[in-house]
C-alpha cells in the first residue's frame, strides 16, 4: 500500500535514505501537474520551465494522451516481442510517414535508442560498406550528451559522466562539435560508419551551431558514404519551433533518434528511424527490447503525436520563442548578470556572468521556484529554460516578469 507524503520534508528525506544519490533535486516536491503547471505537496504552484528535459512537449497530463493510456491500458499492455500486437504496426506506420522513413524501430529509454543507432551503423559498416571487421569508427563531438550507459559515456567528453567508470569501449573519434574542417577530416577516413551529433547539443547548455553546421555535416556524411546519426531526443517534436531541429536546414538524417516527448511525458518511449537499407541490417535475434514497441506505447505515441500537429505546437514554440529571446536579451541588457542569451524555439539558455564553480546560477533557481518558476541549472552557470509548447504568451510574459524580477533583485 502506498503511504501518503504529508510535507515536502518527508518525501525529500525518504529519498534521501532509501534512493541512489545519482541526482541533485532542487528542494521542491511535485505531486500534480496540468498544462505548464506543477503543484507541491504543499499546495503551491508553480510554472514548469524545465518540461521534464523536454519530455513534457505537450504539457503535464494531456487529457488526450491520458485517455489514450487509460482504455489501452484497460486492454492489453505488453506482449513481448515474443508475438505480434494490434497496436504495434499501426503505431510503425503512423511514426513512419509522419517523419518520411521506411522502418521504426520502437525501444524505451533515449539511451536504449542511441545504443540501438550505434548497433545499426556499425553492422550496416561492416555489411554494407565493407570496413573490416571489428574496426568500425563513430565520429561523436565534444560536449555531447546521449545517455549514461556505459557503451555511450564511451564517447562522452564530460568527466562528471566518466570518472571511474572505465574501462571504455573503443571505435569513437572525438572532434570539435560545429567544425566544418574537423568534419572534413574525420569522415574522410574509409573506415568511419557514422557521424553521432545533436543539432543542437542541449545537455551542453543549449549550444546552437552556426547555421550551415547541419547541411555541410549532411553533405560530407553522403560525400564519403558515412550515416548521419541525428540525436533529436531532446530537440524533436516541435521543441525548436519545427517537428525536428534539424528541419530548420532542411537536413534528413540517416538513423533519427527519438525519445522523451514521443509520450508526452507519459511513460518511456523511444526510437530510432532508417530505411529498409539500413534497418534491415538487423536481423531476428540480434537485438531487442522485452518492453519495446509494446501495445500501450504504440497508442500513447499516436496520441502525443496528434497533439503535436493538431495543437499546431511547433508553430508555437517558434512565436513564443522569439518573443522569450527578445525578453531575455532586454533583461541582459539592464543587468550584467547574463552575458548571453541563446536557444532556438522554446529551448533556450540564459549564461550567468560566473564562473562554472560558482553557485549563483543554483541560488538563483532556488529564488525562482521561492517564486513559482521552476528552472535548473546545467554546467554549474548556465540555465536552461523550456517551458511545455503549450504555454501562451500571458503566460510567458508572467514568467519572463519573474525572471527579471529574480535576477534584478539578487543579492549573493
Amino acid at each position: 500500500m502506498l503511504s501518503t507524503i504529508t510535507s515536502s520534508q518527508e518525501a525529500i528525506e525518504l529519498e534521501e535514505k532509501f534512493g541512489a544519490h545519482n541526482y541533485h533535486p532542487l528542494p521542491v516536491v511535485l505531486n500534480k501537474g496540468e498544462g505548464v503547471y506543477l503543484w507541491d505537496v504543499e499546495g503551491k504552484r508553480y510554472f514548469d520551465f524545465l518540461s521534464a528535459y523536454s519530455a513534457v512537449n505537450q504539457g503535464h497530463c494531456h487529457p488526450r494522451i491520458i485517455n489514450a493510456l487509460i482504455e489501452q491500458a484497460k486492454e492489453l499492455t505488453l506482449t513481448s516481442r515474443a508475438f505480434y500486437n494490434d497496436k504495434l504496426g499501426v503505431a510503425e506506420k503512423y511514426v513512419c510517414e509522419l517523419f518520411g522513413y521506411d522502418k521504426a524501430l520502437f525501444m524505451n529509454s533515449g539511451a536504449e535508442a542511441n545504443e540501438s543507432a550505434i548497433k545499426l551503423a556499425r553492422k550496416w559498416g561492416y555489411t554494407k560498406k565493407g570496413i573490416p571487421d571489428n574496426e568500425a569508427v563513430i565520429v561523436a563531438v565534444k560536449k555531447n550528451f546521449h545517455g549514461r550507459t556505459t557503451t555511450i559515456i564511451s564517447a562522452s567528453t564530460d568527466s562528471a559522466a566518466r570518472k571511474n567508470f572505465g574501462p571504455f569501449m573503443p571505435g569513437f573519434e572525438i572532434i570539435d562539435y560545429d567544425d566544418v574542417l574537423a568534419l572534413q577530416k574525420a569522415l574522410a577516413n574509409p573506415r568511419v560508419c557514422g557521424l553521432w551529433i545533436e543539432p543542437i547539443q542541449g545537455e551542453a547548455g543549449v549550444y546552437v551551431p552556426q547555421e550551415g553546421y547541419l547541411k555541410a555535416a549532411a553533405d560530407l556524411c553522403k560525400k564519403h558514404n558515412v550515416l548521419l546519426m541525428m540525436d533529436e531526443i531532446q530537440t524533436g517534436i516541435a521543441r525548436t519551433g519545427k517537428m525536428l531541429a534539424s528541419d530548420h536546414e532542411g537536413v534528413r538524417p540517416d538513423l533519427l533518434i527519438l525519445g522523451k516527448a514521443l509520450s508526452g511525458g507519459v511513460l518511456p518511449i523511444s526510437l530510432v528511424l532508417a530505411d529498409d537499407e539500413i534497418m534491415l541490417v538487423i536481423k531476428p535475434g540480434e537485438h531487442g527490447s522485452t518492453f519495446g514497441g509494446n501495445p500501450l506505447a504504440a497508442a500513447v505515441v499516436m496520441a502525443a503525436m496528434d497533439v503535436v500537429k493538431n495543437e499546431n505546437l511547433a508553430e508555437n514554440a517558434e512565436r513564443q520563442g522569439i518573443v522569450f529571446r527578445d525578453r531575455m536579451n532586454a533583461i541582459k541588457e539592464k543587468s550584467s548578470m547574463i552575458t548571453l542569451v541563446r536557444g532556438k524555439g522554446l529551448l533556450n539558455a540564459i549564461v550567468i556572468n560566473d564562473s562554472p564553480q560558482s553557485e549563483t546560477a543554483w541560488n538563483l533557481c532556488l529564488k525562482f521556484a521561492k517564486n513559482g518558476l521552476l528552472a535548473k541549472p546545467t554546467h554549474g552557470n548556465i540555465i536552461r529554460l523550456a517551458p511545455p509548447l503549450v504555454i501562451n504568451e500571458d503566460q510567458l510574459h508572467e514568467c519572463c516578469d519573474i525572471i527579471e524580477d529574480c535576477i534584478m533583485n539578487y543579492k549573493k
